[in-house]
């Protein structure tokens, strides 16, 4: 059996080819290769694995905070061959991922190669529609929904944690959450984070007294033309009053227009409200993924 390898810098444009194959399916991984290749494997936050270990790289797999393998579905049976050797790496190495997540075909046999040799999965999402649009949308962008600005970032930081934890479970800043501060910190200095407020006062519907997130998102991961929206979220006090479609809409708008040609999400298969939402803004099917949570 052919074994996998940890990549270095002079790997990179191989792997990125790799990731050129399906850019929507692999941009997680390719968003952070692309951040090595400019700054270093350091400086993304983790390791590239590649298969073969000898000759032209066939399949990828990126190891950081996540563990997302990328093997294009060209590899027909040789696939299972570089899941196999990706998962010897990672046994190996031990579990320093929170999270498989990827092409559902890859992400699941993965975690089957795993599951006997690490602990136990939190939580496993195996059906999780792959969405994009390379349009405008369907509906009228909310003219409220702008760039989040980098005095509001108390504001925006609490809707971020309430959709985290909301989504996954557990609160991000648990134990202090500087790392996630951070993260939404730089996602609004970079221009990838999206809101919509509500100015709050005693006579607002909302009997709210401080500004109110009613929308967000995230372009959470850009590369190779592509930008994955992440931490959608709707304030509970007004969901069900169509801002989610309004909202995306003027995320796809502006991320076509400011970042890539290509807008594209994954969403849990059994969120049928959101799924309805996404198709009536015009995302489309592409494929599948999987997300196993630890």
């Amino acid at each position: 059996m052919r074994l996998a390898r940890v990549l270095g810098a002079a790997d990179l444009p191989a792997a990125l080819a790799v990731c050129a194959q399906d850019p929507v399916a692999a941009v997680l991984a390719s968003s952070r290769l692309e951040i090595a290749a400019v700054a270093g494997l350091a400086a993304a936050g983790g390791q590239v694995w590649g298969w073969p270990a000898v000759g032209p790289l066939q399949a990828v797999c990126w190891a950081g905070a996540n563990l997302v393998p990328v093997v294009p579905a060209s590899l027909g049976d040789d696939a299972a061959e570089a899941v196999e050797a990706f998962a010897r790496t990672a046994r190996g190495q031990g579990r320093r991922s929170s999270s498989i997540v990827g092409e559902s075909g890859a992400a699941l046999a993965l975690w089957a190669s795993l599951e006997r040799h690490w602990p136990r999965a939190r939580e496993i999402r195996a059906h999780q529609p792959s969405l994009a649009i390379a349009r405008d949308p369907d509906v009228e962008p909310d003219p409220r929904v702008r760039l989040s600005r980098p005095e509001e970032l108390n504001i925006v930081l609490p809707a971020c944690v309430a959709m985290f934890t909301e989504e996954v479970g557990y609160s991000p800043v648990a134990g202090g959450g500087t790392a996630y501060r951070e993260r939404v910190r730089s996602l609004v200095a970079e221009g990838r984070s999206y809101v919509r407020l509500a100015a709050g006062t005693p006579g607002d519907p909302y009997r709210r007294v401080s500004p109110l997130v009613e929308f967000k998102a995230e372009l959470g991961a850009v590369a190779q033309g592509v930008a994955q929206v992440q931490g959608v979220w709707v304030d509970p006090a007004v969901r069900g009053t169509g801002l989610s479609e309004g909202g995306m809409a003027a995320v796809v708008a502006d991320a076509r227009r400011r970042v890539a040609p290509v807008v594209s999400l994954y969403v849990n298969g059994f969120n049928v409200r959101a799924l309805r939402a996404y198709r009536r803004v015009g995302f489309e099917q592409v494929g599948t993924f999987a997300t196993v949570l630890f």
